[in-house]
């Protein structure tokens, strides 16, 4: 019977792993000689594992070097000083028999972990069998490898399989249901439900409105009823809500109901600030870098404008959910004043090169409202790229008409301006044929058409992505942004441990064709923009928190170009996140590599 993976790691059992680093620390005069000779231990120890197996760089090699340089990275003053607790003084405490109650199991699976890689003692990583690669040359080997390609390709597809999508005729017959129920209920015929005016006339606001569309948990029809007493922004198409299943604990349709449905402690959070929420859950510092009303600018030459503050629908983890009020809220639509004076601010600023036109969902608006806007945008003579940040065809895909699609098209001028739409798909199980159809409409007119994908705990799975990547391409779409879910308190549920990206990414991602991983992994660093992941050289590990948290220092952009401070940012404890795939049917031995990314 496997052990829960919580109950692996206790004080005694890092007492045991970390036996010779406990004795060095012990041995010290003082934390700060414990810090000096714990470093110079890390060191010597790297140097002699290399010098013993150079020969070869191969998965022990890579994990003793990361925990190298992330030992050597915790154990400095500045760490202590930036992350506000010092991991010197933990070990200087336990190494003589202190009591350190705040330490819990996080804490110490971590400092497992650092310890066993250090000493090249971790069996993550098992190699695979089969004759060396170096025993063959030339075409024999070149057989060989593929031969070796093929079968790792085989138990992809297999990983790949656990994931439906919305092409399936499966998926397709269960909605086909659903939206019969739908229309039944809300006395509307197939023309009515394929009109996105109606659509937005019908869009579920409550728990009430959304059961006569889809079947819900008593916990979700709580959290709804409580969202909505509080008056916090909720907001349901019909269309998407005949995406949910039938039968939700069956758990295809998981991430489609987390996109909508918050969380109890969401919603807490959000009551709790409801009269301070600007100040409270603007995360991304969004008025410390608003120049004038309705723009953004955290670059040199992107700007982004909000002329519509509403959507279609509401995401629970949306980065403006301090600003939104409501699904299609009245009077969302800036007042022309405010219009004028945003884009006047672009016309006076050459260096604004892209503008990204995003909101709110800004094809929430009337085609006149929106192409008056983009018409005055494509006016500006500077302005050689704009985008439209829209989750419509996702949510409400027949807003994208011939007639629209045909409009935006004719706002290219090839060699002098382009226009794009980056779309926000979160899982397969939204990729339909009604969305791969409103997305053709906007390619056939040379509109290029990119995703955004959060990386949330509800799509973090082994191969869930990677799924998701295999599809967009087929639709047409390119992967452009893969976010870590940003360290808002209020959606803590939807976190990932910054581990578990670039796991994803060298263990996943990695596997696929070309182009359907191109997507650059981020982290939206509040007040600075986007931290670049896949590169270790644009953060530090700071320290481990008593509950497994890490602190990283992440480097601001401009790092290179002129002085901007970092940022230090809590991450989600490694071991709470286990847990939390355990407790849904995952097997955590399944990720056992993630300890090992930093």
């Amino acid at each position: 019977m496997r052990i829960p993976v919580k109950e692996r790691y206790t004080l005694g059992r890092f007492r045991t792993e970390a036996e010779r680093i406990l004795a060095i620390v012990e041995k010290a005069a003082s934390v700060e000689h414990a810090r000096q000779v714990l470093y110079a231990h890390v060191s010597e120890e790297q140097y002699q594992r290399l010098g013993i197996e150079a020969v070869s760089f191969g998965a022990v090699l890579h994990v003793v070097r990361d925990c190298a340089r992330a030992w050597r990275s915790l154990l400095t003053a500045r760490s202590d000083l930036r992350a506000g607790f010092s991991n010197v003084q933990a070990l200087w405490d336990l190494s003589r028999g202190k009591s350190r109650p705040d330490l819990g199991p996080g804490f110490y699976a971590e400092m497992t972990h650092m310890v066993l890689g250090l000493e090249g003692k971790d069996d993550s990583v098992r190699s695979g069998a089969g004759e060396p690669s170096d025993a063959l040359s030339g075409r024999e080997a070149a057989v060989r490898r593929s031969d070796d390609l093929d079968r790792l390709w085989s138990e992809v597809e297999a990983r790949l399989s656990r994931y439906e999508n919305g092409l399936g005729e499966a998926a397709r017959q269960r909605r086909a249901a659903r939206r019969a129920g739908i229309c039944a209920a809300l006395g509307a015929t197939d023309a009515q439900f394929a009109d996105w005016r109606w659509q937005v006339a019908h869009i579920g606001r409550g728990a009430k409105d959304l059961e006569r569309m889809a079947v819900l948990r008593p916990e979700e029809r709580e959290s709804i009823r409580r969202a909505a007493r509080g008056r916090l922004p909720f907001g349901v198409t019909p269309y998407y809500a005949g995406l949910f299943d039938e039968d939700p604990d069956a758990g295809r349709d998981r991430a489609l109901r987390a996109q909508v449905i918050p969380p109890p402690e969401y919603v807490e959070r959000m009551l709790a600030h409801r009269k301070d929420r600007q100040c409270s859950f603007d995360f991304m510092l969004e008025h410390d870098t608003s120049p004038i009303d309705l723009i953004t600018r955290r670059y040199p030459a992107i700007a982004i404008l909000k002329p519509y503050n509403t959507c279609p629908q509401i995401c629970v983890y949306c980065q403006r959910n301090w600003e939104i009020e409501e699904a299609m809220a009245p009077g969302a639509l800036a007042a022309p004043e405010q219009l004028d004076a945003a884009i006047d601010f672009v016309a006076r600023h050459p260096a604004l090169r892209e503008i990204l036109v995003t909101g709110g969902d800004p094809l929430g608006m009337p085609d006149e409202a929106l192409l008056g806007i983009l018409g005055r945008l494509a006016a500006i003579p500077h302005v050689d790229v704009i985008r439209i940040g829209t989750r419509t065809p996702v949510t409400i895909p027949m807003r994208i008409t011939p007639e629209l699609a045909d409009s935006l098209g004719r706002l290219r001028e090839p060699g002098r301006r382009e226009l794009c739409v980056v779309t926000h798909i979160e899982h397969p199980y939204e990729i339909t044929p009604e969305l791969v159809a409103a997305i053709d409409r906007l390619k056939r007119q040379g509109i290029s058409v990119f995703n955004q994908f959060v990386f949330s705990f509800f799509v973090s799975r082994r191969f869930e992505a990677a799924a998701l990547r295999m599809l967009l391409r087929r639709c047409g779409i390119d992967p452009y942004y893969t976010f870590m879910p940003k360290g808002k308190e209020e959606t803590n549920a939807y976190r990932v441990p910054l581990a578990r990206l670039l796991q994803e990414q060298k263990e996943e991602a990695r596997l696929m064709p070309g182009s359907r991983r191109t997507d650059e992994p981020v982290y939206n660093v509040p007040g600075l923009g986007k931290n670049y992941l896949r590169a270790f050289q644009h953060r530090d590990l700071l320290a481990v928190m008593p509950d497994g948290a890490r602190v990283y220092d992440f480097h601001p952009w401009e790092k290179g170009v002129t002085e901007r401070a970092p940022y230090a940012g809590h991450d989600v404890p490694i071991l709470e996140y286990l847990s939390r795939l355990e407790a849904i049917g995952e097997n955590p031995d399944e990720y056992e590599s993630i300890w090992y990314y930093y």
